[in-house]
């Protein structure tokens, strides 16, 4: 049956609606994706000022920044159930009220008890939305746009880190910390707008069962198919797999993907990439910059190269493939880590050393949202079929921020303790190990249907010939 023959359907030129649908989604994905950006970075500014008006000790001011990533965690175990239970649309809806309520709430807190309470609760919404958003986007787009589309999350990200650092350095000047940390409110609200308009995708309607409306939505949604053979498609593979459970994780075939998206997850943050986030103005202290430039300015400066890196991910990563675009980001880590190694080992840092710290930490860390920082977003939500996909992208996920709280609690005493050159070392051998790991396991899933994806892990790791 022809798209034009469905009844919710608008008669031809029927591409327009797709476009407009399109539009629509990337709109949705981005501003959740730059509100968690902010999110995620504001608290790096705002806790200079905090820590004076709530008298904080040094351990207070760890958990202000660890209890996001706590909640973070839970919000991943259960955002994949969320998702499949009431929808990926709903679970976007939960998110964005939850963001406006909770960063309203933060902006008010009267003490330091509220304020870790209810950054806990933003950090389930941050979990949740990590796990929601990159499936929502993945199952509404074309194949041949997918992967494109999906790391554009990864790009509206470094752009709300990016405006983070620029709005803390604007109000660090009267201490403003609560404006700092409440202005993403006004966005997460506006994008319940947007969001109320737009369906839920086609997988998810087969996967309750409402074939009709999934045909009508694949038709919006996509152009590049024939909506009842592939609404078809889908149903006959969530038939062939049955429900999904994070045990079926542990079988045949699925156990080999579940094993690279843990290991991939795991080793997105293990690198060091939140030291840099988290602890940039103590990396550039140890290199010998001071004042408002190390604080605000110079980390504004790395922000910026990464978004520059990640929009040329977008632009290659449906040509080029996903696993080049992922080992040439992580062979870059590596190197850059080696850099930074031999700038510390160096002693005393001062002229040009310092200037080629700046820029090894620089370009580590575009190349960090070149390669993992993009490639994490597509990966999760293309490495399973249907009835897995949001419980696997639950479990890499959760390794991510399992392997970011390390990252948060242990770089300072790391730093103290065994001394910057030692400790860049140490991340340079895990990006090594990274980078083996990636190209062992990764599969390139370039211009591949979702339903398609099954067979790879089937066929133990390698393509059908057929």
């Amino acid at each position: 049956m022809s798209t034009a023959t469905l009844p919710t359907t608008p008669p031809p030129p029927s591409s327009r609606t797709p476009r407009r649908t399109g539009r629509l989604f990337a709109l949705t994905g981005a501003v959740v994706g730059v509100i968690y950006g902010y999110d995620t970075g504001s608290i790096s500014g705002a806790l200079v000022f905090l820590s004076k008006d709530f008298h904080l000790t040094e351990a207070e001011k760890g958990l202000v920044n660890s209890v996001l990533v706590f909640g973070s965690i839970l919000g991943a175990l259960i955002g994949g159930k969320l998702a499949d239970a009431l929808g990926r649309k709903a679970a976007m809806l939960i998110v964005a009220g939850s963001y406006a309520v909770f960063v309203a709430l933060s902006a008010l807190a009267p003490n330091v008890v509220v304020l870790d309470i209810v950054r806990f609760l933003l950090g389930v919404a941050i979990g949740i939305s990590i796990v929601a958003a990159p499936l929502y986007v993945a199952e509404s787009t074309p194949a041949r746009i997918r992967g494109a589309s999906v790391a554009a999350y990864q790009v509206a990200t470094v752009a709300g880190i990016v405006i983070t650092y620029f709005v803390n350095w604007g109000l660090s000047g009267g201490g403003h910390w609560r404006w700092m940390l409440g202005l993403s409110a006004i966005p997460a609200a506006l994008v319940l707008i947007p969001l109320l308009r737009l369906p839920d995708t086609p997988r998810w309607y087969v996967l309750k069962g409402r074939t009709e409306r999934a045909v009508e939505v694949m038709a919006r949604v996509d152009p590049d198919v024939e909506p009842r053979a592939e609404v078809a498609a889908v149903g006959a593979a969530l038939a062939g797999e049955g429900r999904g459970s994070a045990r079926s994780l542990l079988r045949k075939p699925y156990a080999r993907a579940a094993f690279f998206v843990v290991g991939l997850g795991f080793f997105c943050q293990i690198t060091g990439i939140n030291a840099v986030t988290y602890y940039s103005p103590q990396i550039f202290e140890e290199m010998g910059f001071s004042g408002n430039g190390q604080s605000f300015l110079l980390p504004s400066f790395v922000q910026l190269a990464s978004l520059a890196a990640t929009v040329l991910a977008i632009l290659v990563i449906d040509r080029l493939g996903r696993r080049l675009v992922l080992l040439c980001g992580i062979g870059t880590m590596a190197a850059m880590l080696a850099v930074l190694t031999a700038v510390f080992a160096t002693g005393e840092l001062h002229g040009a050393t310092t200037w080629i710290g700046f820029a090894a930490i620089l370009l580590f860390t575009a190349a960090f949202n070149f390669g993992f920082g993009s490639l994490i977003w597509v990966y999760a939500s293309e490495a399973f079929p249907a009835p897995l996909r949001s419980t696997g992208a639950s479990v890499m996920l959760t390794a991510d921020l399992v392997a970011n709280l390390l990252i948060a609690q242990f770089f300072p005493s790391l730093m103290a303790r065994a001394g910057a050159a030692r400790t860049f070392a140490g991340l340079g051998v895990l990006a090594l190990a990274a980078l083996i790991f990636a190209s062992v396991t990764a599969p390139e899933t370039k211009g591949r249907q979702l339903e398609e994806i099954r067979d790879y892990w089937r066929h133990g790791g390698r393509w059908p010939s057929s």
